[in-house]
């Protein structure tokens, strides 16, 4: 049985969409099967995985609206063990047309939830929001990884994502973890970046992963190719610190291969 696990920051511009790329792709160069959903509108998880959105047929908007079943909207990648269900711009009006909809909540999980039986790992790239699609998602997830970037801001708006997670725990989804906090746009040289680890650090504590994502220039430009930065350059910090995350998370989730645990690097 497989595990779903949100990307989610209702604060954009914090990595969701490049971490659940790269983690997918670094989880199955692991031999690890892996769906992403999809779930913002902008559909970059979509366009940066080298799909022209003008040629989505069909998306979770369909899932969700007009119940069309997932396997029909599934799409592969380049990468074995990678698949895809895409978004499209009318996902903004999805959560519209749910309103009305009975447990308008658990849409989503309605729709995604057999697949686990199919993957190891579903990751939803969720939109900087916390609307209706994200509460969706959440309440469709095992866990959520919060990806925080390493700016003065960090913790701003941290609290009203925990708060949400709180209600969604004691109202729809009991069993919902948080799997880690991952800082991101790391730069070592930058005291601010050392201070923002320590920061949440403290705050929290073993929930945060001890692997960084660096600043790369790699990963800025991998998705302008259409490709997750382990294709477009593996030697890069970007590949390799979500390659160690994809080993973390396999860790944590007591899923690692014999002898994996001796590559892990840290930073």
């Amino acid at each position: 049985m497989g595990k779903i696990i949100s990307l989610a920051n209702q604060k954009g511009g914090v990595g969701k969409t490049t971490t659940t790329i790269n983690l997918a792709a670094s989880l199955a160069v692991l031999e690890k099967k892996v769906l992403i959903i999809d779930a913002d509108p902008q559909a970059n998880a979509t366009s940066g995985l080298g799909f022209d959105l003008k040629n989505i047929q069909s998306s979770i908007y369909e899932c969700i609206v007009d119940e069309v079943e997932a396997e029909k909207v599934i799409l592969k990648t380049d990468i074995a063990n990678l698949d895809i269900i895409p978004s499209h711009i009318d996902l903004v009006g999805a959560e519209i047309e749910m309103l009305n909809l009975p447990n308008r909540e658990k849409v989503l999980k309605g729709a995604i939830e057999h697949l686990k039986e199919s993957y190891d790992f579903i990751l939803i790239d969720c939109s900087p929001s916390l609307g209706l699609i994200t509460v969706n998602a959440l309440t469709a997830s095992d866990s959520v990884i919060i990806p925080v970037q390493c700016e003065y801001f960090a913790l701003e708006g941290l609290g009203k994502l925990l708060n949400t997670i709180k209600i969604i725990q004691s109202r729809l989804n009991k069993d919902l973890e948080i799997e880690g906090f991952l800082l991101t746009m790391f730069d070592s040289r930058l005291n601010l970046s050392n201070q923002v680890y320590e920061e949440v650090k403290h705050h929290f504590q073993e929930m945060v992963f001890e692997t960084v994502i660096q600043r790369n220039i790699k990963l800025g430009e991998a998705p302008s190719y259409g490709k997750p930065v382990i294709l477009y350059d593996a030697s890069s910090k970007g590949a390799i610190n979500h390659m160690n995350l994809a080993r973390e998370i396999l860790q944590r989730n007591k899923m690692t291969q014999l002898g994996m645990e001796n590559n892990l690097v840290i930073h």
